[in-house]
């Protein structure tokens, strides 16, 4: 895991590599996420979604029993290379999330950021 100490963002994304799946519309995708936030993932996927589509996540956290869903909207994604099947990263922020899986994430969040070596350089 890694954090990044620089960051121009409202919140920190820690680089953490967790399963995820994606339903839009009638299709549903699984892949990995790259980094996330309190209020937004980065995950890489097989195929392209519409932007500013709304979407269903269902994230897997090693620490929690059941999986913590949300609504989110994509906000951006790009093709990794220009190769036919190369897969794509895809952004989203979180539009909508019951309270327990709210608590579940941020509980998963805080304890990634307690029980890490990161350290802010002055």
């Amino acid at each position: 895991m890694k954090l990044k100490s620089f960051e121009r963002r409202r919140f920190v994304r820690i680089d953490v590599p967790l399963q995820v799946t994606v339903k839009a519309g009638g299709h549903q995708e699984k892949g990995i996420t790259k980094n996330v936030s309190p209020v937004g993932l980065r995950f890489e996927i097989s195929k392209k979604l519409e932007e500013n589509k709304n979407v269903k996540v269902t994230l897997h956290l090693p620490s929690a029993e059941n999986p913590v869903t949300f609504n989110a909207r994509i906000v951006w994604q790009e093709k990794k290379s220009l190769e036919d099947k190369a897969p794509y990263d895809v952004g989203v922020e979180i539009e909508s999330i019951e309270d327990r899986d709210k608590n579940v994430f941020l509980k998963y969040l805080c304890d990634l950021f307690y029980n890490s070596t990161y350290k802010v350089k002055n």
